[in-house]
């Protein structure tokens, strides 16, 4: 082989990281610090200095597109004739059509084709699928989140069912048990139509708050219990209907009348109004009146005997308890099912990436100080439980599942473990800041005492937190991999000297990181502009001008469409909302007819372009940072902290930041600037605002009398002097 990857372009640092030989480095390399060029020099320096087989070595990434980059830029080292890049960058070439592009080339040279670069996922799924008919069903199926698609990596073993359809269809399945059924129904209405862990203390005590399962309205919980087991019984009832149950009598409300039964029956509670003169009106009327206490709806038991001894042996001897269906019962609550599966969805993926049994998981909530809380889990266990266990009997796996089967896999079966360690001596692993413990726990199981470890990454871009990462594998990489070294890239090629600046002042900020002084190799022909506009919307006509304006003058200078990126934290930073009349950025530049690389900061891990708008960076709700502290739902799982959240919101702005090459534009308003600004240096800003103007009238005195006159007045209306302007 030969390729024209030379280790003589590499700085000292990126040269000393291709040629060490120690069997645990971290290479932490800074943003714009050409990671990916060392690590595919590394690979090919193993293959033409160290005669390592290309079967040895294992390069793993994250994604498909990164996977797919390390190909392309090895064929294309190889490619003297340049038609294989020209192939790819045509606009007009399909992914299908890369694909076979990629797979044709690589049979043309074999060192490449012998190597494993591959997603974890997509080396997880090949181990199983090779050596795992001990483990599970080598012939099983991926579950995702979406249907079918031909770009998906695993399209053509995909379930035809996503995981989502499974979870609803085996809720349904549970709903044939009117225990679950009800329950189910109970926490929908509580949670998510009454919100009553939102209700305020201080709100009317008589207040209709609480939605029974037929969908009457009542007053409080204990009247709800009450109603519900009305309806569970099949027992018709009016609830607060006005009665007049005597010729001269007073006009009431009766909590409950069971028509059925001819029975009255109040409710007595703090709640309650004085009941002594209802009780009279039922008296003079001989009707029936029986009485529930407050005390006794706190234990169900108890309370559906008191019930069935006062009211069943009223009922007709044809009487039947009613039957429920899903289908009706959640009639008009299809959304709020949608959530909750969500919700049941997120939990499951959690406990697996968290490595924690669902059981204990479920003895955790039960001892939870919230009632919202056990009750979610009370109803979610048992539908994950199911679900696992129908993924099981249906050969589904899934991403999650793959990675713990393949660990699984090799725990148990030390030959097949034994096997791939002997094969992968030499293991790269690419954007190591986004492990999780299932990946870390994988990797581990690959390892010898003397498989070489090369990682790469850069804890201050770990922004995927919310998806499982832990940034803290590469911040104690030496505690997670003993005698391990560290070699830091600290040269950054992408980004002008200001801006690599204001990088390292923000992250500064953080507590929990490695140091690092990353220094810029181009110098600045411009300082980083800071927008302020007057308007207290994000997406106001100031500012969207302000930008259009800017990004004509960028293209009147040469500046194409790809050379701009428009940064931001959520979308309704940059797309229309429902909650503002103004056009939206998106509107106003198709109006005008800009094309606007736009993405939030997530989306754009990886990217550059030579100039960056990052806009919406305002402090408080809505804004940036934006620290999400997630349902307590989740933290039952794994508990959430303010302070490493805000870390992690610094690492998504310094993200953001070093996406730029050249030119940066942050986009805020007056007096409401992110916090974030504030830790960038003033000798590093240009501020640009519009002027505040103040509609002052104009002062004018008449030059005799020297008393102040109108701006309308011709004459003083003191003395009468004709007024000079």
């Amino acid at each position: 082989m030969t390729s024209n990857i030379n280790i003589s372009s590499l700085n000292k640092e990126q040269q000393e990281a291709v040629v060490s030989k120690e069997k645990r480095l971290l290479v932490l390399a800074g943003a714009g610090s050409g990671k990916t060029m060392t690590l595919l020099q590394k690979i090919v320096y193993l293959i033409e200095q160290e005669r390592v087989k290309s079967a040895n070595i294992l390069a793993v990434t994250f994604t498909k597109n990164a996977a797919n980059e390390m190909l392309d830029r090895l064929i294309m080292s190889v490619d003297s004739s340049g038609n294989y890049y020209q192939k790819l960058s045509n606009k007009n070439t399909t992914n299908k059509e890369k694909g076979f592009l990629r797979v044709e080339e690589q049979k043309t040279h074999q060192w490449i084709k012998a190597l494993t670069i591959r997603t974890f996922h997509s080396l997880c799924y090949k181990i199983l699928r090779e050596y795992g008919a001990k483990e599970f069903d080598n012939k099983f199926r991926i579950i995702g989140d979406s249907p079918v698609n031909e770009d998906d990596e695993f399209s053509e073993y995909k379930a035809k069912e996503t995981v989502f359809e499974v979870f609803h269809k085996l809720l349904i399945q549970l709903c044939d048990n009117t225990g679950f059924l009800i329950q189910l129904k109970r926490y929908i209405l509580d949670y998510y139509v009454d919100k009553i862990h939102h209700t305020s203390n201080y709100s009317n005590s008589y207040e209709k708050l609480y939605t029974t399962l037929d969908g009457t309205k009542v007053r409080s919980k204990s009247e709800q219990f009450i109603a519900d087991w009305f309806f569970r019984n099949n027992i018709q009832y009016r609830y607060e209907a006005k009665r007049q149950v005597t010729e001269k009598g007073f006009t009431f409300c009766p909590d409950f009348y069971l028509p059925e039964a001819n029975l009255y029956i109040e409710h007595i509670s703090d709640k309650s109004y004085p009941i002594n003169d209802k009780l009279k009106e039922y008296g003079k009327a001989g009707l029936k009146v029986e009485f529930t206490y407050e005390k006794d709806t706190h234990d169900s038991a108890l309370l559906s005997h008191i019930l069935d001894s006062i009211i069943k042996n009223r009922l007709s001897v044809d009487y039947t308890p009613k039957t429920l269906n899903y289908e009706e019962t959640f009639n008009g609550f299809l959304n709020h099912i949608a959530e909750f599966i969500k919700m049941t969805n997120r939990v499951a993926d959690m406990t697996k990436v968290e490595n924690v049994d669902i059981d204990k998981i479920a003895e955790q909530a039960s001892k939870d100080q919230h009632e919202r809380v056990r009750n979610f889990y009370q109803v979610a266990i048992p539908l994950i439980k199911k679900y696992n266990e129908y993924c099981v009997d249906k050969s589904y796996l899934d991403f999650n599942d793959l990675l713990i089967r393949c660990n699984s896999l090799m725990r148990n079966q030390p030959d097949i473990a034994n096997k791939l360690r002997d094969r992968f001596k030499y293991i790269l692993v690419d954007e190591f800041q986004d492990v999780n413990s299932l990946q870390v726990n994988f990797i581990k199981m690959l390892l010898t005492e003397n498989t070489q470890l090369f990682c790469v990454g850069d804890d201050w871009q770990s922004i995927y937190g919310f998806r499982g990462s832990d940034v803290s594998y590469i911040v104690e990489f030496e505690k997670n991999f003993p005698n391990s070294n560290v070699i830091k890239l600290n040269l950054n090629y992408r980004s002008t000297e200001n801006i690599v600046e204001a990088g390292n002042e923000i992250i500064k900020h953080n507590k929990f990181k490695i140091d690092k002084e990353i220094k810029a190799i181009k110098p600045s022909a411009q300082k980083i502009v800071l927008y302020s506009a007057n308007q207290n919307t994000m997406q106001n006509p100031e500012t969207i001008n302000y930008c259009i304006e800017n990004v004509k003058k960028l293209q009147e200078n040469g500046f194409t469409s790809d050379d701009i990126l428009f940064l931001y934290r959520r979308n309704h930073m940059f797309r229309p909302t429902k909650y503002s009349d103004n056009p939206s950025f998106a509107e106003a530049f198709k109006n005008e007819g800009i094309k606007v690389q736009a993405k939030t900061i997530h989306a754009a891990k990886g990217l550059e372009a030579k100039v960056v708008f990052i806009i919406g960076l305002t402090e408080g709700s809505g804004g940036f940072p934006d620290i999400w502290l997630e349902d307590r739902i989740f933290q039952v799982i794994k508990p959430a902290n303010h302070d490493l959240l805000m870390e992690e919101e610094r690492r998504l702005f310094y993200v953001a930041v070093t996406r730029a090459k050249d030119i940066l534009f942050l986009i805020s308003q007056k007096g409401n600037e992110s916090s974030f600004i504030d830790e960038i240096p003033e000798n590093l800003i240009e501020r640009v605002f519009e002027p505040i103007q103040l509609n002052i009238p104009k002062i004018l005195i008449c030059d005799r009398c020297k008393k102040q006159v109108n701006e309308n007045h011709k004459f003083c209306p003191t003395c009468g002097t004709q007024i000079k302007r």
